[in-house]
């Protein structure tokens, strides 16, 4: 099969024939019709946090379940699925609290690793799916089947960008009826934490990007105000819209420092700072800790929007097909594999809202 291959951070990625392994046990084997570009995916490809090369990166996957191995009986051959990071053993202390974005269970698969370069050798199945390919081969617990009639390109944004989105406002900070929210940064996630806040019953629901297109793309996703730090203070437009407090809410999808920094100065006292982008290794933020505790702020890490994919999905899935999640409207550029460059730069430059990859 092909895939692009990352050699060298920073460098284009290669087309390639590389061989994929057949499922072995709890594994299962799903031909890609879709995958989503994610700017997680370019800041590995551009070296950002490391890890082992060659690979092949793309994490959010709609496809066609082509093969499973022994011991799968949730899955068969044919259906239509979606194709997540999240893998869970369902037996380490956080699977058995129910936190499977926290496993730290071993899985035989990246041992054996399911992926190998044509001409001999071992190529890192990154992410643990390995996406950017006609097919991948992962553990079963990531593979959560969906209707067929879900458009792959949509369906595939199920796996990363909608699901920590919505989650972060769903799961991580339970955002409830009536209360503020901010949301720094108007990318694939941010829209998706506009989204589900619009869901929420949350009001204000404030989009804070440097993108006029996105803010515009805000509204249409639940924004009732949108701001623009190059046109005017955000820290200033904030209080005007929460009565001077802040937010009671503020999600930061923009893994920045200075996202950061504007998340916690525009929070209210008591109010609640969800991290939900990631920033590169090593980067800091001041805090100062006794303003921390004296305004008795909480800053939550989130990771995938704390998910577990085989409840939330097929939520998020019911939420579409009844008209009240958006999912068509995030998808506004599609490319073949073989232009799989273009489509990664296309995203670096953050025109349109979600690139696809479609087979």
């Amino acid at each position: 099969m092909r895939a692009a291959v990352c050699h060298r951070f920073g460098h284009p990625l290669v087309i390639e024939e590389v061989e994929l392994a057949k499922p072995a046990s709890g594994e299962v084997s799903v031909r890609v019709d879709a995958c989503g570009v994610c700017h997680s995916d370019i800041s590995f490809i551009e070296g950002a946090w490391g890890g082992d090369l060659p690979a092949v990166y793309g994490h959010e996957v709609a496809g066609v379940v082509t093969d499973v191995g022994p011991d799968v009986d949730s899955l068969r051959s044919g259906d239509h699925v979606v194709v997540t990071l999240v893998r869970s053993c369902g037996r380490c202390f956080y699977c058995m609290r129910g936190e499977p974005t926290q496993c730290v269970g071993a899985f035989a698969i990246d041992e054996s690793g399911p992926l190998r370069l044509a001409r001999g050798g071992r190529l890192k199945q990154a992410m643990h799916v390995g996406g950017f390919a006609e097919s991948v081969t992962v553990h079963s617990s990531q593979v959560v089947p969906i209707p067929a009639g879900v458009p792959p390109e949509s369906g595939c944004l199920l796996a990363c960008a909608v699901a920590t989105g919505v989650g972060a406002v769903r799961n991580t900070a339970q955002v409830a009826p009536g209360a503020s929210v901010v949301v720094i940064g108007a990318g694939g996630v941010g829209l998706n934490s506009v989204q589900g806040a619009a869901l929420a019953g949350a009001r204000p629901v404030i989009a804070v990007d440097v993108s006029e297109s996105r803010l515009e793309a805000a509204r249409l996703f639940g924004a009732t105000n949108v701001v623009n730090p190059k046109r005017t203070d955000a820290a200033t437009a904030i209080r005007e819209a929460t009565e001077g407090r802040g937010a009671d809410y503020t999600f930061i999808s923009a893994g920045s420092p200075a996202a950061i920094e504007l998340g916690l100065t525009t929070s209210r006292r008591g109010g609640t700072v969800v991290i939900v982008g990631i920033t590169g290794t090593g980067v800091t933020v001041p805090v100062d800790p006794g303003e921390l505790a004296d305004s008795a702020r909480r800053v939550l890490g989130c990771k995938m929007g704390a998910i577990r994919p085989q409840v939330d999905i097929p939520a998020l899935v019911e939420a579409y097909r009844a008209g009240q999640l958006k999912l068509d409207e995030l998808v506004t550029a599609r490319f073949p594999l073989a232009r799989i460059n273009e489509a990664i730069d296309t995203a670096r430059r953050g025109e349109g809202l979600r690139t696809v990859i479609t087979f």
